[in-house]
């Protein structure tokens, strides 16, 4: 078979000749039980740089010893980007949220052998699941392999947001030390009300970490969470998004992207938060309206947007928020540490393996199953795509 494998580019001066550290921390379960993953073999070091084109997701060895293809690119925007050009007999696309490869309707009619797209990560709206019902390809993500890097990088960007950190750094990298400036936009987490919209891996770790920084705590989801967590977390659940930010001073986004939740951050419902409050957006970009989000960053009705996601990615030079003010803004790394990406490779090839064996893939992992949202996708999607507009990531420059 034929594997597509769309990645990021490697670093400017080349893969590492040395790690920072020399392992990680060993984990052998995610906090609801769930094990990591385990494929049952590993051509990596754990802690290696995996996710770019040379780190291949350490897939090469394993893949071409057992007859397949495997081609890996970066180019995968615009008319005629190699990834497009080698996608019309692949089997199997693998890609990443952090640099995603946008399966369009129309790409997928060019790819009639296409059987399976694999997210290396979670999140998978960058594949048009509505077209993949339609043309019976599965689609399968790595649940959980990288939901707590995220929930560690939503806790950074609210105490840094919070505290003004980027404008404290800032100074002393200019070599000035005005204390005035520094502090003047900076405050205390503690005694905040923070929200999340959406309670699963993400956004329940999210609030279980910010618990110590006595906070009060209120979650929106359409899955109410156990009465025994909600009394654990003393949490306030609200039955609705507009409820819930009408009295949060930070809220963060932890829900997936499909039509439902597409642009559910506009000017509407922006204008219901708490003057000044704070969003940190881990989820998706598209969840958020751009310019909405740009433009209640300078009257003042926002206090500061950190977000780790973008539409499309990468995103246009010209995106807006690359030079809004009071932004936080990360170039979508909050699931692809070192860490996390011994996981999802491990995750991929367990899929993989799966596949090729004809065994069941683990149900967690599953999106769209033989024309039918499943697993996941079915606890968390709905019908239909939100890949619409994706053409414009082909206007990045690098």
């Amino acid at each position: 078979m034929k594997i597509l494998c769309v990645l990021y580019d490697d670093p400017k001066d080349g893969m590492p000749k040395s790690y920072a550290l020399d392992s990680l921390p060993k984990i052998e379960k995610y906090p609801d039980g769930m094990t990591l993953p385990s494929p049952s073999g590993r051509d990596f070091n754990p802690g290696d740089l995996l996710g770019c084109v040379s780190g291949e997701l350490g897939l090469r060895k394993f893949l071409e010893s057992n007859g397949h293809q495997l081609v890996v690119t970066s180019d995968k925007d615009g008319e005629g980007c190699t990834a497009d050009k080698e996608l019309v007999d692949a089997d199997i696309v693998i890609s990443q949220p952090f640099f995603p490869y946008y399966l369009t309707r129309a790409k997928m009619e060019t790819a009639p052998n296409l059987k399976m797209a694999i997210t290396a990560g979670i999140g998978s709206d960058h594949v048009d699941l509505q077209a993949a019902m339609d043309r019976k390809v599965d689609v399968v993500e790595v649940t959980y392999c990288n939901s707590r890097s995220v929930a560690e990088h939503i806790v950074m960007m609210i105490v840094s947001m919070v505290r003004d950190y980027h404008t404290q750094y800032a100074i002393v990298n200019n070599g000035g030390w005005n204390i005035a400036d520094a502090v003047q936009r900076s405050y205390d987490v503690e005694g905040m009300h923070i929200g999340t919209v959406a309670a699963g891996r993400i956004g329940l770790d999210a609030l279980r970490k910010m618990k110590p920084f006595d906070t009060h705590l209120h979650y929106f989801d359409r899955h109410r969470l156990p009465e025994a967590v909600e009394k654990e977390l003393n949490l306030t659940f609200h039955d609705s998004v507009e409820s819930m930010v009408k009295v949060c001073d930070v809220v963060t986004i932890n829900c997936p992207l499909h039509p439902e939740t597409e642009h559910l951050f506009d000017e509407k419902m922006i204008s219901k938060m708490k003057k000044g409050a704070y969003i940190v957006n881990t989820a998706r970009g598209k969840i958020c309206d751009k310019d909405a989000i740009a433009a209640a960053l300078k009257s003042g009705q926002l206090s500061g947007y950190a977000g780790d996601v973008w539409f499309p990615q990468p995103a246009p030079n010209d995106h807006p928020w690359r030079s809004m003010p009071n932004h936080g803004m990360t170039p979508h790394t909050s699931g692809t540490s070192l860490s996390a990406q011994t996981r999802y490779a491990d995750g991929v090839r367990e899929i993989l393996e799966c596949f090729f064996e004809k065994k069941e893939i683990r149900n967690q992992y599953l999106i769209v199953q033989n024309g039918e949202l499943a697993g996941m996708g079915a606890h968390s999607y709905s019908k239909g795509t939100a890949t619409g507009g994706s053409e414009e990531a082909a206007k990045y420059k690098k």
